[in-house]
């Protein structure tokens, strides 16, 4: 939800972010009642705190959201095999995490995605993609794709990069 309002439009609304998430309007206030509670929304002025979110997803967000890894799959590719830290890793192109998806044209092992709208979201919006492959190089990277993913991250939240 907090990386799909930092890619948003200004002066967006709760049915315009829930239309664009295929969620009710009331899941969004009731994540965002939940995200200012931490201490990651500021809901007065409509911001997400991107260093706080930085941190949160850096540091706690694979204890909220732990990876399941499944079987072989056919899907979109995240984490280090997808942009933009495929451009700056060679790997083999075999084994790679996808997100299950019958439109998806990889083959690799299937990771659950932080919720089931992830893949759709991510073709609507291809900056919101990038984030969430982003954040699950962090939740199943090495400390080498972590400390890439929480740079490029950063930079796309104008945020302190936060150290793994």
């Amino acid at each position: 939800m907090l990386l799909k309002l930092v890619v948003a439009e200004p002066g967006w609304t709760f049915w315009q972010i829930a239309n664009e998430l295929e969620m009710s309007p009331s899941a969004v206030h009731r994540s965002l009642e939940r995200a200012d509670r931490a201490g990651l929304y500021q809901p007065a002025r409509k911001k997400v705190r991107q260093d706080a979110l930085l941190e949160f997803l850096s540091h706690g967000g694979k204890y909220v959201f732990p990876p399941a890894l499944q079987g072989e799959a056919r899907g979109f590719p995240t984490a280090w095999a997808a942009p933009p830290l495929a451009n700056r890793l060679s790997s083999s192109r075999e084994n790679i995490p996808v997100w299950p998806h019958a439109l998806g044209k990889a083959r690799g092992i299937a990771l659950s995605p932080i919720h089931p709208m992830v893949p759709k979201a991510a073709l609507k919006t291809p900056p919101l993609g990038e984030m969430l492959t982003l954040f699950d190089a962090i939740r199943i990277g090495k400390a080498r794709e972590q400390e890439m993913a929480i740079e490029e991250l950063g930079m796309r939240l104008g945020a302190k990069a936060a150290s793994p």
